[in-house]
């Protein structure tokens, strides 16, 4: 049995969206996988994005996220602005998005909440 508070897991499921729940050590990751990247934005059309739960989730919130592959600006051939350092998890080399999360709100958010500051992230990504 995974790790994920059943309402993240009815939410991922109702929105079709493939994920696994993985374990490396002690952290905890949901990898949403093949998600659908921002059309035209980077060199891909979608990638893998991995979200780390920390301890004491969902009350404490995720922080940064991760992709694979490694996504470069499209038009540009560089990586955005603070996406461009590793980050090993379960054997492979991720790319760190340092995209940190103050507006948390405990008891109320859950998967949906980062998954939008994700998408976000990745639209606004320069």
């Amino acid at each position: 049995m995974g790790f994920l508070p059943e309402k993240d897991r009815e939410y991922l499921e109702s929105k079709g969206i493939a994920y696994e729940e993985d374990q490396q050590g002690s952290q905890k990751g949901v990898i949403l996988r093949g998600y659908s990247l921002p059309e035209g934005r980077f060199d891909t059309n979608a990638a893998d994005i991995l979200i780390l739960l920390p301890p004491g989730y969902p009350d404490a919130p995720p922080d940064m996220f991760y992709t694979l592959p490694w996504l470069k600006l499209a038009g540009r051939g560089c990586y955005a602005r603070k996406a461009d350092q590793p980050f090993n998890f379960n054997d492979q080399r991720w790319q760190r998005w340092s995209r940190h999360n103050r507006e948390w709100r405990p008891g109320a958010d859950g998967i949906w909440t980062m998954i939008k500051r994700v998408e976000n992230a990745l639209a606004v990504a320069a």
